[in-house]
């Protein structure tokens, strides 16, 4: 797998939350990804953005254009230092929110795109990996 294109966007405010989104548009489209598809990247990190500045108290946003044999895909590393998520099951569970984001909740983000890893521990911060491919 060979990156063509990295990069980290901040985001410690809520107005970073929407640079994020514009970033992903503008990454997504890059990548040639079909309309529905760069819709779900968008509105997955729209989720993780927000989550990112307020369960997180702000953090990076890494990104990268990813070839794997031809297949291009998009990924991106939410990442803070925050309290991390304590209880990693609930906050997987369908319908669960802590309520104040867009009501899609982790599960939902990660309904929308290919690949979906999280790390975290409390104490430790949070790590979201999101794929797209095209």
């Amino acid at each position: 797998m060979n990156v063509r294109s990295s990069g980290t966007q901040p985001i410690r405010v809520e107005q970073d939350v929407v640079l994020a989104r514009q970033t992903a548009r503008k990454l997504a489209t890059e990548c040639g990804m079909r309309l529905v598809d760069l819709t779900k990247m968008v509105t997955a990190v729209s989720e993780l953005a927000r989550n990112t500045v307020v369960y997180g108290g702000g953090g990076d946003m890494d990104w990268e254009i990813i070839d794997d044999f031809g297949r291009i895909g998009l990924r991106l590393v939410f990442r803070d230092e925050g309290p991390g998520i304590p209880d990693i099951k609930l906050a997987l569970t369908d319908g669960w929110t802590s309520g104040g984001g867009l009501g899609l909740g982790l599960t939902g983000a990660r309904r929308l795109v290919d690949e979906f890893e999280l790390d975290t521990a409390p104490g430790e911060g949070t790590r979201i990996t999101v794929t797209r491919w095209t």
